[in-house]
């Protein structure tokens, strides 16, 4: 630089002041080391952490192609950035990225986005650009950006919160030694990344961040450990969701003489959880909110309408009815998968959403009453039909839809959770006629299936529902139902009051068939409450309404469950041949399901007289049909009587073959504690039996004979199926 000016040939008049500018030639400053604070409390994202690691690794993993971009995508607040931040540090401290890392926020979800060309500019300006050498055209800093990229050493690249692969695409660096990091609620498949999807954390992490975090606010807030079954309450009611777990510290911080128990009983009981779960910086409602803004209105109104279906998984089937349209609609469902608002669920073609997300839907909604009446009397209708094919039997009409038992069977299964759910509905006024229609076409099947919780709920609430409309024919059948669910789920006592007030219904309604039909079930209630003398005088009432009536069904049932009543009271030769004419009267009508529980109980009976080949042999009849109709609790039953029979006769290893066979049919049945009865049984037979004919302490006793389930609804009941 020059010490002087010279000012040449130049005029000058008066005073002349010379002003000289030094600058000072220095590189821009650099920002390579910018990536935020670690999460407090991180935990429970060890798979995910050595995912990313073999990731980042400039081995390359082992693979034959480097990993260039890793998108981790998923819900809002499910902790994606601080996921993505703790793998970086662990990367930069393993010396991976000796040319520093850079970070860059998008912003994806905000109302105005940072574009991929201001992305460039502010990486440009940390890697040591002057502003005035930036160039004026999005490719031309591009290439700049490369080219400052290709002359260090690798460089770890973190684009948070990105919404859409075009933020990102200008960002890749053109040589293979560099990595991007990539956060984004939505699966960028587009960029030909490592994708790593996040899910919600285990109960056990969720509990580990909680009492992290707490301990970090104050080392000594002991509050978590102290109040364990709270702590799982809390996390399980924040869904165990990083962002939603980290408010829960946060409010707990702020309040030191507020119980674990106490917030939890706060949030378990608001009407709107999600406006409890903030405090007062960072909300639930605010993280989902911004992914709802983004989404076109059909795909708003699909999350709003799966946010209101019952049960927790949604069929394909039932998203379109909730939608009002003749196909699934699977782009829709798909791009909310993709948003991560929705995911796959357990059964194919069935989508679950994450228990907050349902809460921010439902919330959003303005309610959408016909929604809700086109699927209940979606449900209804193929709950009747899938209820008819379940009662079928030879010569009677084609159930609509189903073509065989199985496939009713897979539609009921994969609708269970939903049909139970939407049955609860008619606890509102409006849908109770068809909430309650539909809950009278479950019992059979739940029974089946063993779901006698469900079973319960079921019939309770049609009970309450056909009350509170005044229908009295309804509470009439949820009455009777509710008998049978009581009585399958161990409570006699209750099973009895249960069908005199539907007897008395029925009696007011002059329904006689309706009435046969109670007094048989009151029968088989009575049994089991031990009160047998009154239950024979009960299916004597039975008989002879349906005598008069000339409901030959009832007529073979009522025998079946009479000979179950003269059992009970030692009279067992007329037990025998009662159970000899409901065999005979149900092969007459081709009920082969009905005939397998007079099979099974003949067989109880002739077992009692010492007619033990003729025992074997009715066993094994009812024990083929069961096994045909995949009936497999009364299929364990029947193989354990036959278990017993082979004890008795000294045949241990025929015996033991039957007993395990009875704990895999208990399996398959839904029955795991006659499942491990069994299998106590099969191994107390590997050590050698006393030879006597009395069976050893440990052997199970014959069961009971067992009534045939009714139907779930009279046939001549108004509104529902008539067979």
């Amino acid at each position: 630089m020059s010490d002087h000016v010279d000012f040449g040939d130049g005029t000058f008049y008066g005073q002349v002041v010379g002003k000289a500018e030094y600058r000072q030639q220095a590189p821009a400053p650099t920002a390579l080391d910018a990536l935020p604070p670690r999460a407090a409390g991180f935990t429970g994202r060890d798979e995910e952490l050595g995912r990313l690691r073999a990731a980042l690794d400039p081995s390359g993993s082992g693979t034959e192609q480097a990993v260039l971009v890793t998108a981790v995508s998923g819900l809002g607040g499910i902790g994606k950035t601080a996921l993505a931040v703790q793998a970086a540090y662990a990367a930069r401290e393993a010396g991976w990225f000796p040319g520093g890392v850079l970070f860059v926020n998008l912003h994806g979800y905000d109302d105005v986005p940072v574009t991929a060309d201001q992305a460039l500019q502010s990486l440009l300006r940390a890697l040591g650009v002057e502003p005035e050498h930036i160039p004026a055209t999005a490719d031309e800093r591009a290439g700049l950006y490369r080219s400052e990229l290709a002359e260090r050493e690798a460089v770890l690249i973190l684009a948070d919160n990105a919404s859409s692969p075009e933020q990102v695409r200008p960002l890749l660096p053109g040589g293979a030694r560099h990595r991007v990091l990539v956060t984004s609620r939505d699966r960028l498949a587009q960029l030909g990344a490592r994708l790593l999807p996040l899910d919600q954390l285990t109960p056990e992490a969720a509990y580990e961040l909680l009492d992290r975090a707490l301990r970090i606010a104050e080392p000594d807030d002991g509050r978590i450990a102290a109040e364990r079954e709270a702590a799982a309450r809390l996390a399980e009611l924040c869904g165990y969701l990083p962002l939603a777990l980290q408010i829960g510290v946060a409010l707990l911080a702020e309040d030191p003489g507020k119980s674990v128990a106490e917030l939890a009983g706060e949030l378990g009981t608001s009407y709107d959880r999600l406006a409890a779960l903030d405090d007062g910086d960072r909300s639930v409602r605010a993280t989902f909110d911004l992914s709802y803004r983004r989404l076109p209105d059909d795909q708003a109104r699909l999350l709003r309408l799966l946010a209101g279906a019952p049960g927790p998984e949604v069929s394909e089937e039932v998203a379109a009815v909730l939608a009002g349209v003749e196909e699934a609609p699977l782009r829709d469902l798909r791009a909310l998968a993709r948003a991560h608002l929705v995911e796959r669920g357990n059964s194919r073609g069935c989508w679950r959403m994450h228990d907050l997300v349902r809460a921010f839907g439902a919330a959003v909604a303005a309610g959408d009453a016909e929604a809700r009446q086109r699927l209940l009397a979606h449900y209804y209708r193929w709950a009747d039909a899938a209820d008819d094919r379940l009662m079928w039997f030879p010569g009677e009409p084609e159930p609509e839809r189903f073509a065989t038992r199985a496939d009713a069977l897979a539609w009921l299964d994969r609708e269970r959770a939903g049909l139970v759910a939407a049955a609860q509905w008619g606890r509102e006024q409006r849908y109770a006629d068809m909430a309650v229609r539909l809950a009278l076409c479950l019992p059979h099947y739940l029974e089946w299936r063993r779901q006698l919780d469900d079973l319960v709920t079921v019939s309770r609430a049609a009970q309450e529902a056909a009350h509170s409309a005044g229908y009295r024919e309804g509470q009439a059948m949820a009455w009777n139902n509710l008998g049978l669910a009581l009585r399958q789920s161990g409570d006699a006592g209750a099973a009895v009051d249960a069908h005199i007030r539907s007897r008395e219904l029925y009696q007011d309604l002059g329904k006689r068939a309706g009435e046969a039909q109670v007094w048989n079930n009151l029968g088989s209630a009575l049994v089991e409450a031990g009160r047998v003398e009154e239950a024979i005088d009960a299916y004597l009432h039975a008989h002879e309404l349906l005598h008069d009536i000339g409901d030959r069904a009832g007529e073979a049932q009522l025998w079946n469950n009479l000979g179950n009543a003269l059992l009970k009271a030692d009279r067992i030769v007329d037990a025998r041949d009662i159970f000899v004419r409901s065999c005979d009267l149900y092969q007459v009508l081709g009920d082969r399901n009905g005939a397998a529980a007079a099979w099974n109980n003949l067989g109880i009976a002739l077992s009692e007289l010492g007619q033990t080949d003729d025992a074997t042999t009715a066993y094994g009849k009812a024990l083929a049909i069961r096994e045909e109709f995949e009936d497999w609790y009364k299929a364990g039953q029947t193989m354990e009587n036959l278990a017993l029979i082979y004890r008795r006769t000294h045949r241990p290893a025929e015996a033991r073959a039957h007993y395990l066979r009875a704990a895999d049919a208990y399996t398959r049945g839904n029955a795991p504690q006659e499942a491990a009865g069994a299998l106590a049984c099969a191994a107390f037979l590997t050590a050698p039996e006393e030879p006597t004919d009395t069976p050893a302490q440990a052997s199970p006793p014959a069961r009971t004979a067992d009534s045939a389930l009714p139907s779930p609804h009279p046939p001549d009941a108004p509104g529902t199926a008539v067979r």
